[in-house]
């Protein structure tokens, strides 16, 4: 699969909350302890056959990206 997304990273899934709706799922990052939670339906979720424990990837795609120190 080629996409044009450049923001592609690695994980494992950590967590998947299925609602009747939506789904939440939680995406550890390789190499670390962060975490990236996304919101999907359910119906893709279901449809991706999405698992704890099974590797992913994360695709991020946004006009904007912000970026805090203190």
């Amino acid at each position: 699969m080629r996409l044009s997304t450049r923001n592609q990273l690695k994980g494992t899934i950590a967590e998947l909350d299925l609602g009747s709706v939506m789904a939440i799922v939680k995406i550890r990052l390789d190499g670390g302890d962060q975490v990236i939670t996304s919101s999907i339906t359910k119906d893709a979720a279901v449809d991706l056959g999405l698992q704890v424990g099974q590797p992913a990837t994360v695709f991020i795609k946004s006009t904007e990206v912000t970026i805090g120190v203190e």
